[in-house]
């Protein structure tokens, strides 16, 4: 294989079929699936589906940054082929009270933002010269879209990521849209980094695009498995029945998991949108996201915030900089 996909929750729901395009539409690609675990065999049945061999699965919890830290040195060890498109799709919430990971931090935060963010990093090396990246985060991240879910509310990284206070009282669902904002707010102070990188040519010219995907709803997902056992089963086996009278009563952004997999697909693959850079998509559709999303002050704060408190050491702070890549 001459060149290397890697994504993030592809092992089921929407990640699963995006997958399965993408193996289709780059079959000479080694292609990788991670999540934390694969109890259905996601990698052999993809295989099976295209009548391929270019998918296989690793294990990684986003959870756990030395878990993150593992992963990217086994993947260097490995002399994998350059990877071409990145795509980072996992993501969980957590409707209850507060959780913490194994390094002090709020759960869903840490999934959502933290272990992308150091993924990302660690593997900028491991790039190709043109690669692409894609960030799936939400349309509940905008109060103007007005999904249902508590609106997102970004005071400050530290506050999300070590709740104090007030903050302790968050619904789970609250958490869970700021930490879709925190996404977008990522992929625009990185598309920032990324843009200077595209315009020093010479040695150091990276030809690295990024953009932010809003999936829609999509029932019968993994996102509700924390969730209570009725809202669980209504999530996973009731609303995937019913998608077309959700799409009336409800919003017309609500597809299934093949068609949001697909759209991903798209905007991680397809060859003239891959060219541009910075940009938010309803599924396949370019928009706005929300006001607060273009803050700048906010994206800086959480940019660095996550440079100051990830990065181990100065080469690992070079790396978030993203500098010392050739």
């Amino acid at each position: 294989m001459s060149s290397s996909i890697l994504i993030t929750g592809g092992t089921a729901g929407l990640g699963f079929h995006c997958t399965v395009a993408l193996a289709r539409q780059y079959p000479n690609h080694h292609i990788t699936i991670v999540s934390r675990s694969d109890p259905n065999d996601a990698a052999g049945t993809i295989n099976r589906i295209t009548g391929q061999n270019n998918v296989r699965y690793q294990r990684l919890d986003l959870a756990s940054l030395s878990q993150v830290r593992l992963f990217v040195k086994k993947w260097a060890e490995d002399n994998n082929s350059p990877i071409t498109h990145l795509l980072f799709n996992a993501g969980l919430q957590f409707p209850n009270e507060v959780s913490y990971t194994e390094d002090g931090y709020e759960k869903t935060f840490a999934i959502n933002h933290l272990g992308h963010a150091l993924l990302f990093s660690l593997l900028t090396p491991h790039l190709a010269q043109t690669a692409r990246i894609v960030v799936t985060a939400s349309g509940t991240h905008d109060p103007e879209q007005k999904t249902g879910m508590p609106d997102a509310e970004y005071t400050s990284a530290e506050q999300l990521a070590r709740p104090t206070g007030e903050s302790l009282n968050l619904p789970g669902r609250q958490r869970y849209t700021t930490s879709k904002l925190a996404n977008i707010l990522w992929t625009y102070a990185l598309e920032r980094r990324l843009a200077d990188l595209r315009n020093r040519g010479g040695t150091d010219y990276k030809n690295w695009t990024i953009a932010a995907f809003d999936p829609g709803m999509v029932p019968g997902t993994g996102l509700a498995r924390d969730a209570g056992g009725l809202m669980k089963f209504v999530w996973t086996y009731v609303l995937p029945r019913v998608l077309p009278l959700l799409r009336l009563l409800v919003m017309p952004n609500i597809h299934s998991a093949e068609e949001s997999g697909q759209s991903l697909a798209w905007v991680a693959g397809d060859a003239e949108v891959a060219k541009k850079s910075g940009l938010y998509y309803e599924g396949t559709e370019e928009i706005k996201s929300s006001k607060e999303s273009y803050s700048k002050e906010k994206q800086e704060d959480l940019w660095e915030w996550t440079v100051r408190n990830l990065a181990g050491g100065l080469e690992e702070k070079a790396l978030f900089e993203l500098k010392g890549l050739n």
